[in-house]
């Protein structure tokens, strides 16, 4: 056994490129320069960052009651009720969950998830130690659920994905002269792409028509949705809306330096990091 307590991460699953996925390899850097033991258990991850984990199941056995389990918590998991029964203290961050209403019509699974998710939180009021919020707009949210002792730990960006040398195959093909609107963000319906959307075609209509709006961000399980903004974009007639998907970070600094302008109108975020990344690379930002 360690000398020091071991200091885990746990949590449902490990993304490229997102924001949870940043800040949980974040926070595995400052603490194992600061000497802890620490991995990362997860449920699923990425193939891109696999390596950098642990199959969840492997936690059983393995924690201590000393040993502290940094718990992410943004959606119901079997990796988060298998720490639940684990030994070691619990440090909860919640990253908020989605309220389901604005997935209803869209994602019939997802409703239930995020549902289930919401009411599974509250089980971890007794269990957990310390509730952190990555906003205090989500350590609010933890206090009105009841949770005793709760705090921010502050979203510390790492600009790191941003600065390796950019990949212009895609961005090269916006870089002429006209004006680029941006937003970053997963193709979901509580980032309100369809305000969006609107917003740039008054904009291309009435003062510039040489402009262009650019959407970086997966699309992956909202088909219907990505569906009824491509319905959208055919009634109002607006042309030069690119769809570019999920990008590779050096892909997505390329198209941070053509961008012009930052663009969000979501109606929920937990914290919203593509709006510091638009700051990072000069990119001005209305939301």
């Amino acid at each position: 056994m360690s000398a020091s307590p071991c200091v885990h991460q746990v949590l449902a699953t490990l993304g490229y490129g997102d924001a949870i996925g940043h800040e949980v390899l974040g926070v595995q850097r400052v603490l194992r320069s600061a000497g802890y033991e620490s991995q990362i258990f997860v449920e699923t991850a990425d193939h891109r960052v696999e390596d950098c984990t642990i199959d969840y199941r492997e936690m059983v056995g393995a924690i201590a009651p000393e040993d502290v389990l940094i718990h992410h918590f943004s959606i119901g998991s079997r990796a988060s009720r298998t720490a639940f029964a684990l030994p070691g203290r619990m440090a909860l961050v919640y990253h908020n969950i989605t309220p389901p209403q604005y997935f209803v019509g869209v994602h019939r699974d997802l409703v239930k998830q995020c549902f289930r998710g919401r009411r599974e939180l509250t089980a971890y009021i007794e269990r957990s130690d310390l509730a952190l919020g990555d906003s205090e707009y989500n350590r609010a949210e933890l206090e009105t659920l009841g949770f005793p002792r709760t705090a921010v730990l502050p979203v510390v960006p790492d600009f790191s994905h941003l600065g390796g040398l950019p990949n212009s195959l895609i961005a090269s093909d916006f870089d002429d002269g006209w004006t680029n609107v941006i937003f970053v963000g997963r193709v979901i319906p509580n980032k309100k792409f369809e305000t969006i959307i609107r917003a740039f075609h008054v904009y291309r209509t009435r003062h510039n028509p040489r402009a262009r709006l650019l959407l970086v961000g997966s699309h992956s399980g909202f088909e219907r949705y990505l569906s009824m903004l491509q319905e959208l974009i055919a009634s109002l007639g607006t042309p030069d809306v690119h769809f570019l998907g999920h990008v590779a970070n050096e892909e997505l600094t390329a198209l941070y330096d053509v961008a012009d302008l930052f663009l969000c109108a979501s109606a929920h975020e937990g914290f919203c990091v593509p709006i510091i990344e638009a700051f990072y690379k000069n990119v001005p930002v209305l939301a």
